[in-house]
């Protein structure tokens, strides 16, 4: 069976660019400004910001921090993260993009750095994009360990098989269920508790597809080798079980057209808009 059900080609990294080097200084101006302010703090971002070097060191120690346990601790885990981050500048890269993507559309979010340190969303992310580079070379127990602690930690289940591009926005986090052979393209905005589920089938492609600018609304299920065209919007609550064509607004149980919809995952406008589809 082919990777994609669609003819349209995967679209994962390639409309999502930002400048490491700029996210970097932003986050050392407000990790000086929070150490400045909040001496309870100075540790978390001595340690992971301020005594760095680079965002892949800060990110190494970041989620060194979160994910140590008795299984592996922050001895062994740092060294691991620390080496995947250094040779994987792509991983960097989407972290980056992830984290302005937050910044931008959030409105509870003031800074770069406050995704970074904690909103445990984008540390799921990352988290996946770690298990997603051992799943690719082989590595499968340790991605699944990943997987494992990931959906232990954050709440989040990510198959480190799905492919996920840059940009991306998991709000809140809570309860996200993304399956094995699913594809989530660039700037996607995923509410908390939305599942891109299977069908049930054994094998083969069975999860979604979404395209690049969808909005997925909180509690939304997406099931089965569906397409979620680019830029539509799924409201809150519904359950999704055929494909959703570009550029419209679908809600329900199960989901139907509602309206229109033009930019949703960027504007993070939840209601409904009418108009000629």
């Amino acid at each position: 069976m082919s990777e994609n059900s669609s003819s349209n080609p995967n679209n994962l990294c390639k409309s999502a660019h930002v400048s490491i080097d700029e996210v970097w200084d932003l986050l050392r101006e407000r990790a000086q400004m929070v150490a400045d302010r909040e001496p309870q703090l100075c540790s978390l971002v001595f340690d992971t910001v301020l005594n760095r070097d680079n965002l892949g060191e800060a990110l190494a120690a970041r989620m060194s921090r979160k994910l140590s346990r008795e299984d592996m601790s922050r001895e062994e885990l740092e060294p691991l993260l620390g080496e995947v981050f250094d040779s994987q500048e792509k991983i960097v890269n989407s972290a980056a993009s992830d984290m302005m993507a937050i910044f931008d559309r959030d409105a509870a979010c003031d800074s770069p750095l406050e995704p970074f340190l904690f909103f445990k969303g984008f540390m799921a992310m990352v988290t996946y994009r770690v298990a997603h580079h051992f799943w690719k070379v082989n590595r499968k127990s340790l991605a699944l360990y990943f997987q494992s602690i990931c959906s232990e930690v954050f709440s989040v289940d990510i198959h480190p098989a799905a492919q996920i591009g840059c940009g991306i926005m998991l709000d809140h986090g809570t309860s996200v269920v993304i399956g094995e052979t699913a594809i989530v393209e660039d700037n996607v905005s995923l509410m908390h508790e939305v599942t891109l589920g299977g069908t049930g089938k054994t094998s083969g492609n069975r999860h979604p597809i979404v395209r690049t600018g969808v909005m997925v609304g909180a509690g939304s299920k997406i099931l089965g080798r569906v397409e979620i065209g680019c830029c539509a919007k799924v409201g809150a609550g519904s359950v999704v079980l055929n494909d959703v064509p570009a550029h419209v607004t679908v809600a329900g149980v199960p989901a139907r057209v509602r309206g229109k919809a033009n930019n949703p995952a960027i504007d993070m406008n939840q209601r409904f808009e009418c108009g000629q589809i």
